[in-house]
């Protein structure tokens, strides 16, 4: 049987073993909440990107431009024809 110092130094050991654990412990909890706040931080700058490539706004050239309006023209001036008397 174990005399009582004996025990005393083991229980002095196993003490130092678990806030040894404690402290490792905690630090990992630490980093991990930092990990955390970084990939939610990525996941938003990922989804702004995403947004943004999925909804370009299309450029209309000049020409473009000029032929919608000649259109737009040609439609008033056939209905401002005058009318056939009958």
């Amino acid at each position: 049987m174990a005399t009582a110092n004996q025990i005393n130094y083991r229980l002095g050991q196993a003490k130092k073993k678990l806030a040894k654990l404690n402290k490792d412990v905690t630090a990992t909890k630490a980093s991990v909440k930092k990990l955390e706040a970084a990939l939610k931080k990525a996941k938003a700058e990922e989804k702004a990107k995403a947004k943004k490539k999925v909804t370009p706004k299309k450029k209309t050239t000049a020409k473009k431009k000029v032929a919608v309006a000649k259109k737009k023209v040609a439609v008033k001036k056939k209905k401002a024809a005058p009318k056939k008397k009958k």
